[in-house]
């Protein structure tokens, strides 16, 4: 018997949509070196690494390229296959440790609520580098331990934005939120690119939305926000920001099942 690996499009309530994640369940520990190979042979933007522990499950989650410190929609995807195999029952809680700490997840209807630290941006100066490689003058240009944030003049410009990767590579950080306010019923849409970690553009970025909400809930005076990312898969989140938490919603649907061959 091989090692489970599910894929999961995540942030979606149908297939082909949304952002896909590997979920590849362990029995025992795995080196490093051998998990950061899986990640590289299922090619997506994060494959999540689930140990059992006592009291949860030990969870890793890594890109083509590198490990990430916190990761939302493989999160997201590893909870619904604990709850679709039957690892877990509907009304319990998956409990998740993490390099972000302590993550859970539960249950509601059809969707899944996870709880997430606020990762809030401190303002900056306009980079011009980061202006130019996007191709566009920020209204607002902010930083976290992770991402640059960049707030766009509308909607319409995030959608059409035409980045320049390679600028975007050589910046300081994680990855870039791109973000505008929503003239539709979405509170706020974003785009989100990573090049350096080797994702030229997530999806649907549930860390990203712990950046997006206290930033939109500051500026629209609401805690409770329904958000877009405007990708070419697109997906909806829902955020909910309580002090230096965030509960992301989202939906997740499993797209195959099948094992690791053991050599």
């Amino acid at each position: 018997m091989g090692t489970p690996i599910i894929q999961v499009d995540a942030f979606t309530n149908r297939l082909f949509a949304g952002n896909p994640a590997g979920v590849c369940l362990l029995e025992k520990p795995r080196p490093e070196e051998w998990m950061a190979a899986v990640a590289r042979e299922m090619n997506l933007s994060e494959t999540a690494f689930l140990l059992p522990m006592d009291d949860g499950y030990h969870l890793r989650w890594f890109t083509p390229k590198v490990e990430v410190a916190l990761c939302g929609h493989a999160t997201l995807a590893s909870a619904h296959v604990l709850w679709e195999i039957g690892y877990l029952k509907r009304d319990q809680t998956a409990v998740f440790h993490t390099l972000s700490g302590v993550l859970t997840a539960c249950t509601d209807g059809t969707w899944i609520e996870m709880d997430f630290p606020a990762t809030p941006v401190k303002g900056l100066e306009a980079i011009p580098e980061l202006e130019e490689a996007l191709g566009i003058s920020a209204v607002f240009t902010g930083k976290n331990q992770f991402d640059y944030l960049v707030e766009a003049s509308s909607e319409e410009q995030v959608k059409s934005l035409t980045v320049d990767m390679q600028k975007l590579r050589d910046l300081p950080a994680r990855g870039i939120i791109v973000t505008a306010a929503s003239s539709g019923s979405y509170d706020f849409i974003s785009r989100f690119f990573a090049p350096a970690v080797g994702v030229d553009e997530d999806p649907v970025t549930g860390s990203a939305h712990c950046t997006l909400g206290p930033y939109w809930a500051g500026k629209l005076g609401k805690n409770n926000l329904i958000a877009y990312q405007a990708s070419a898969r697109g997906g909806d989140v829902g955020v909910l920001v309580r002090g230096d938490r965030v509960l992301l919603r989202g939906q997740a649907v499993t797209v195959f099942r099948s094992e690791l061959c053991e050599n």
